[in-house]
């Protein structure tokens, strides 16, 4: 079978390389799924990249210990091993699953949950890593509660436009901030309110106005700033706001947040969201339901891996980043 595969350390478009490798046979527990879609996320090419240094020591110090990319995953099982009590051959399931940018992969059934009919596999692709970073911030996190104000940077990316009809879902007031020509998307999909950051910044626009919880997927202001806009009580979570930092930044940004919710009564709260069965199948509910609709930007091909990793990186996608097979 084919499959995105890296050995060193680098750029997508110098180390990814699309191979043959060993289809995968299920064991017990496990599910066979035949690859439909999967979803592209920037901890892909983080990984692929091996940066900060400090982080090798995890990820291996010369050469990748993970060399499969991907995670977010949909597609149809081909077969099922023993004990295997959820699943039958023919149905249609996503999850998540290392190495998810191949023909085949094999996972324990509990990383999947079946597919709503209404929903296409590159939608169910775009699913797990992103809403549920939205669902468990907002919810775990945030403490979310009907009638608050909740203002979401980064409302047009791969987290921000599940984390706006989410945050709706929970009966919150949502004020999306996002650039010029994602303003109407970002309305259809729930947005009470629209800042549109081309034309005036977020920390500085509608002086006076406080809000409960603050979803920062960008982390382009300061916490001082972000203060200022948040209820005494509020919180303001931190999503996938590390990247493009150096180690420097990225600790004096993690400490003044750790030290300020020790001494405030605002939380500075960074997460990153888990695998959760229960969560998935919530997620599926409200797709199921029409409450939550997956925006997709942009599909590739198996062969264009890097090019879809490339355009992520741009930080520009309206939604998810999808490779179908």
């Amino acid at each position: 079978m084919k499959a995105a595969v890296y050995t060193q350390y680098g750029p997508p478009d110098v180390v990814v390389q699309i191979t043959d490798v060993e289809k995968p046979v299920p064991q017990d527990g496990e599910v066979l799924l035949k690859v439909r879609a999967a979803g592209v996320n920037p901890l892909d090419s983080h990984l692929m990249k091996g940066g900060p240094y400090i982080i090798r020591k995890l990820l291996g110090l010369r050469k990748p210990i993970i060399k499969r990319p991907g995670v977010d995953v949909a597609g149809q099982v081909e077969a099922i091993g023993k004990n295997v009590t959820q699943f039958k051959p023919g149905d249609t399931a996503f999850g998540m699953c290392r190495g998810a940018f191949a023909e085949y992969l094999c996972a324990p059934e509990s990383a999947f949950v079946i597919k709503p009919d209404n929903i296409s596999f590159e939608q169910a692709a775009a699913v797990p890593v992103a809403a549920l970073t939205a669902l468990q911030g907002l919810r775990d996190k945030g403490h979310i509660q009907a009638g608050q104000k909740v203002l979401i940077n980064g409302a047009a990316g791969g987290v921000g436009t599940f984390a706006v009809q989410i945050a709706k879902s929970f009966g919150a007031h949502v004020t999306a901030v996002c650039s010029t020509r994602n303003v109407d998307m970002v309305l259809s999909i729930g947005a009470d309110q629209v800042i549109d950051y081309t034309q005036q910044d977020f920390t500085e626009a509608n002086r006076g106005e406080c809000y409960d919880i603050i979803f920062d997927s960008v982390g382009n202001h300061s916490l001082s700033a972000c203060r200022r806009l948040l209820n005494p009580k509020g919180i303001n979570l931190m999503v996938g706001v590390l990247s493009g930092r150096g180690i420097i930044s990225l600790l004096a940004r993690l400490i003044t947040a750790l030290v300020w919710s020790w001494f405030i009564s605002q939380k500075f709260v960074f997460f990153v969201a888990k695998l959760n069965k229960q969560d998935l199948t919530l997620l599926s509910e409200l797709m199921a339901t029409g409450r939550v609709t997956p925006i997709i930007d942009r599909c590739y091909t198996l062969h264009q891996v890097p090019e879809a990793l490339r355009y992520l990186s741009q930080q520009h996608a309206r939604g998810k980043v999808i490779i179908t097979l």
